[in-house]
């Protein structure tokens, strides 16, 4: 499908994601009042030093923990007040894959594909397709419990997919990865979100975020503090620094330093 179509669509569909006021507290506050809006079909990238509250939000997003307070919509969605629906739409991958070990990877996409009540044919179409793309294809039988962190992350991956969701969340995605894998995930990211999905993933490889992501979010104690195209976020940063330009390392350690001191060099 043309770009430039998927692109027109996208336009006329509300946000994929909008938080409003988004707020989570543990020992103490991890995600602070956070609004953030994700358009529908575009790759976003969400950014953070450790413990800024990027997994919390997700997580919550997903619909695996409850906020404090805030609203969640999801392609037009209250996701509190509707949860199922939002969840039909979502695809969530941890940076801890969670697959069954005593299943084959094709078992695993069938089990999954069910609880979506995903037609069989259907599913076993999708799920050869992602196999083959993923390069799982010689392990597509083999027990899933003899698999490296890898492999398993990218079973976890084809789960996700096989119902094709609409919204992608990633955290940390290509923890575990080698090279190769890591370019095959990248890949079908990439495909995805021009076939219309929107991806949001977290990472802490910088360059990915920069190569791949139209737009990236930095956020510091649970709030967004900066947002916008790498030349945007310099443009931002620069107000401060005096910098005009820089990779995305600079930037985003501007950025952050600007908002949480402690994080100074």
């Amino acid at each position: 499908m043309p770009r430039a179509f998927v692109r027109g669509a996208a336009a006329l569909s509300p946000p994929a994601l909008v938080l409003t006021h988004l707020a989570k507290a543990f020992d103490r506050p991890a995600v602070d009042g956070l609004d953030l809006t994700v358009r529908a079909g575009e790759f976003y990238a969400l950014l953070g030093p450790n413990g800024a509250g990027k997994t919390t939000t997700l997580r919550m997003v997903a619909g695996l923990l409850r906020p404090d307070a805030g609203t969640i919509s999801v392609f037009g969605i209250d996701a509190l007040a509707d949860p199922v629906a939002a969840k039909q739409l979502i695809a969530w991958v941890a940076d801890e894959p969670m697959i069954y070990d005593k299943l084959t990877p094709l078992e695993y996409l069938a089990f999954v594909a069910g609880l979506w009540a995903v037609a069989p044919v259907h599913a076993e179409a999708q799920a050869r397709e992602l196999i083959d793309l993923l390069g799982l294809g010689r392990h597509a039988n083999e027990r899933c419990e003899g698999f490296s962190k890898g492999m398993r992350q990218k079973v976890a991956l084809a789960g996700a997919l096989v119902h094709e969701p609409r919204l992608i969340i990633l955290d940390e995605p290509l923890t575990g990865l080698d090279a190769g894998s890591a370019r095959l995930v990248k890949d079908v990211l990439i495909a995805r979100v021009r076939a219309g999905a929107t991806v949001i993933l977290t990472t802490h490889i910088l360059e990915v975020a920069e190569r791949m992501a139209e737009r990236i979010g930095v956020i510091a104690q649970g709030r967004l503090v900066a947002e916008g195209t790498l030349e945007e976020l310099a443009r931002q940063s620069g107000r401060r620094s005096g910098l005009s330009g820089g990779s995305l390392e600079d930037v985003f350690l501007e950025l952050v330093a600007a908002h949480d001191p402690g994080l100074a060099a």
